[in-house]
């Protein structure tokens, strides 16, 4: 039996060679249903039918349309339309003679453990440690990217691991670790990925957070908040304009997709990235916070991000401290609770305080956690619930 390399695969299905799907079925592709059962042992089926061969980390698209012969992608708002052979935007999707297929499945270019404060989730059952995975991919094209070695990669660019959902869920028990992570890139770009693994979590009595930019359609999130537990969302500004230029998005339907969590019981946390002459200035950060207040309550962490120059952004400045401490002190003033500053660490703005009698109910070092002044999810010196999961 002819094989390919995993290369040649990719340059001939970018090549839309006609007929390829049927020679490529026999080496591993799993051709997929819409029920429940058949999408529960999607993984397993893959891997034994193809255990060798470069197109196993290939899947069926959980959410697409397709007449035939061109596809259009529904798992974000891109909504790419894709003639045979092209890709997405975030080139890890191609369609193959009107079949859209994920190139990266089961095949992670970055497997780590973390700490769960690293993500950053402070509500989220503290000192945890978290078993992250990611694979290369977005759905964005943020100018100021911190992860473009894998974000902005085509699969086959980057080195690779092979590691299915039931090997991931083994790999985190096995270590005894309590919780799953899809992060680093962009975890809506491996859907079909991270959603078999986080189901076999739950049943594992594992937990699962997603770390996102939170460009999803609603009916694939609510699909996967059936297994989440929590989510670190990047609120890029509060201005539709900031998204297009900086990021290559649009900012409404991550606004659905906080409300989505909210709605679905998720907890989740808030980051914004503080870029200086786009994101810094007083008037929209407090636009944000009022936004927050009135959808979501003042409960929920957000997390303001020190900028440092990197990528397609060196011609600015790291953000100044101070602009850092005025703008959580906006954030507070609107009446979000919980206001983080990242990236600088020692700073007092990396502490938990009790929003009533404002005492350090946690405080850390860096990610390591010194001291926990709670009890039972509850400030240990005015007995007030603090909002979070703190198992």
């Amino acid at each position: 039996m002819h094989t390919m390399t995993r290369k040649q695969f990719l340059k001939s299905a970018a090549l839309g060679v006609s007929g390829l799907f049927c020679a490529a079925s026999g080496y591993g592709f799993l051709k997929t249903g819409d029920d429940d059962k058949d999408r529960n042992i999607r993984g397993e089926v893959f891997k034994k039918d193809a255990p060798d061969k470069p197109w196993k980390w290939s899947i069926e698209g959980y959410y697409y349309s397709s007449d035939g012969k061109t596809v259009q992608c529904e798992i974000c708002p891109n909504r790419c339309v894709l003639a045979p052979g092209d890709r997405g935007i975030c080139r890890s999707r191609v369609n193959i003679d009107g079949t859209l297929y994920s190139l990266t499945y089961g095949n992670p270019c970055a497997v780590h453990v973390d700490p769960i404060e690293k993500k950053p989730l402070m509500h989220f059952h503290p000192r945890s440690r978290v078993f992250s995975i990611a694979t290369t991919g977005c759905n964005f094209r943020c100018l100021n990217c911190q992860n473009w070695e894998i974000s902005q990669k085509r699969p086959e660019e980057v080195r690779y691991t092979e590691l299915f959902p039931k090997d991931v869920v083994a790999q985190a028990r096995k270590r005894g670790i309590p919780g799953i992570a899809y992060t680093y890139s962009e975890a809506i770009t491996f859907y079909e990925y991270m959603y078999d693994t986080a189901r076999k979590a739950r049943e594992a009595g594992l937990w699962n957070v997603l770390i996102s930019n939170g460009y999803i359609n609603e009916e694939p999130l609510v699909d996967l908040c059936g297994y989440l537990d929590g989510a670190n969302i990047n609120l890029k500004s509060f201005d539709n304009r900031i998204y297009e230029c900086l990021n290559g998005g649009t900012l409404k339907p991550v606004l659905n997709t906080f409300k989505t969590l909210h709605d679905h019981g998720v907890w989740f946390e808030m980051t914004t990235l503080i870029v200086p002459t786009y994101v810094d200035k007083p008037e929209m950060i407090k636009r944000m916070c009022q936004w927050i207040l009135k959808e979501l309550g003042p409960g929920y962490p957000l997390h303001l991000l020190r900028f440092f120059p990197q990528y397609k952004l060196t011609r600015l400045p790291a953000t100044p401290i101070d602009t850092l401490e005025s703008l959580r002190e906006v954030a507070l003033k609107e009446g979000i609770r919980y206001v983080y500053l990242g990236n600088v660490p020692g700073h007092p703005g990396t502490q938990t305080y009790c929003h009533h009698c404002h005492q350090v109910v946690v405080k850390r070092n860096g990610y390591r956690i010194e001291e926990m002044n709670m009890l039972n999810g509850r400030c240990k010196y005015c007995n007030t619930a603090i909002p979070g999961r703190w198992g």
